[in-house]
């Protein structure tokens, strides 16, 4: 198994101001707390664009890997013999958008024998990012 996260939220919120705020990368920090000072490389949001951050005070870059926009955006992470793959997907449901987040973690050469432990630690970190999104668009200051 190399999926860390596999969660669903029901935000109620339409689709596209979940999407905005989703892709509003100069926002990020407000409900992805591990990082900060993201940024997108490019004017347009495009597979192949590019994302730079910190986190855990280190300088990290993301690779959007496939979107389609409005609906899902997959964002892939290299580090030192680990692969992470963020995919967020949005469907319309039962009045609201229902987000679904898979972080798929692959551990390769010294590193796979760590693969479980880099799961929970991705897990730990990044577990509560759709609750903290969905707060985030369910506060009167965000209200529509």
């Amino acid at each position: 198994m190399t999926a860390a996260i596999d969660t669903r939220v029901l935000i109620r919120a339409p689709r596209d101001r979940v999407w905005d705020l989703l892709t509003d990368f100069t926002r990020a920090h407000e409900w992805m707390t591990e990082a900060t000072d993201m940024r997108l490389d490019d004017a347009t949001l495009a597979v192949g664009s590019v994302l730079r951050f910190r986190a855990q005070n280190t300088e990290r870059t993301s690779t959007v890997e496939a979107l389609e926009p409005g609906r899902m955006i997959a964002l892939a992470s290299d580090g030192p013999g680990v692969h992470a793959v963020y995919t967020y997907t949005l469907t319309d449901r039962d009045g609201g958008t229902e987000v679904h987040l898979v972080a798929d973690v692959t551990a390769r050469g010294p590193m796979k024998a760590f693969g479980p432990v880099i799961r929970r630690s991705i897990a730990n970190a990044d577990g509560g990012q759709l609750e903290a999104l969905a707060h985030l668009l369910t506060t009167n200051d965000n209200a529509a």
